[in-house]
């Protein structure tokens, strides 16, 4: 099977309503009775929502009608033919520790392999109005407020210049990990924590240059993938290779200069 350009038109206007579906069923939950469960183990917090579940639902009851051959992999309902040709990855919300305490950075995160690979994506915050969604094929655009506008990352070409971001530092990384992020850290001009995916946004927009996560699961990634390649950025693991949709080490850049300088400290807490 190929994958032609209007094929892929067809299916980043689907993309497109999806994100209008899972919002419709988020944001009456946002800085609301959200229904919060612990889904951790004893002494893990793990957080979800009935936001989570409901706007996952949705969008399986949207792929179901208009793609009922396509598989879908969630992070609250599981897998459903994962190995069809076209498979939909989705985290409903991406960051709901943010969500639950009323910080407008948690985002819904879509992305769609053909045959293996993830070729479309999109990182929506519909609280703020953002729409990040892109391919390497159509590049990748901001749709917010009725406009759009094409995305490029910007130029960084030392990581003394770059403005990086990771979500939990003390959380999500382990010693090796926590010692790489210091030492990139330690050399940036400027970090940021908390934001969880709405930073990779920030680097297809060209805002931010260097977002660095570890532990992740293939819907934390997948998503992120096309819309930073299709704005001329980068997405590896903390060796430099193409992360395609394995989660785990995660680098994402704007500019290969700054991720090459971040690599050397990285590539010693490589898994």
């Amino acid at each position: 099977m190929t994958l032609t350009a209007e094929r892929l038109s067809e299916l980043d206007a689907f993309l497109v309503e999806l994100n209008r579906v899972s919002s419709a069923a988020i944001l009456p939950l946002f800085r609301a009775e959200h229904g919060l469960t612990d889904k951790g183990e004893a002494g893990a917090f793990d957080p979800v929502t009935e936001a989570d579940r409901g706007a996952e639902a949705a969008i399986r009851q949207m792929l179901a009608e208009r793609y009922p051959r396509h598989g879908v992999i969630g992070e609250e309902h599981g897998e459903d033919r994962p190995d069809a040709d076209f498979v939909w990855v989705i985290d409903p919300i991406d960051g709901t520790r943010a969500f639950i305490s009323g910080l407008p950075v948690w985002t819904t995160l879509i992305g769609l392999r053909f045959e293996g690979e993830v070729v479309l994506g999109s990182i929506g915050q519909p609280y703020v109005g953002e729409l990040y969604i892109g391919s390497q094929a159509l590049g990748s655009r901001l749709m917010s407020r009725g406009q759009s506008r094409p995305l490029k990352v910007r130029p960084c070409e030392r990581l003394r210049e770059a403005l990086i971001a990771t979500t939990d530092p003390e959380g999500c990384f382990d010693g090796a990990e926590a010692g790489a992020w210091r030492q990139v850290r330690q050399t940036a001009r400027l970090a940021r924590t908390g934001c969880d995916a709405y930073a990779y946004a920030m680097v297809a927009a060209g805002q931010m240059d260097l977002v660095l996560e570890a532990g992740l699961k293939s819907w934390d990634v997948e998503a992120a993938v096309p819309v930073i390649e299709g704005a001329g950025g980068m997405v590896t693991d903390w060796r430099g290779e193409r992360i395609g949709r394995d989660g785990g080490q995660l680098a994402i850049a704007g500019d290969r200069r700054c991720l090459d300088e971040a690599l050397v400290a990285l590539r010693r807490a490589a898994k």
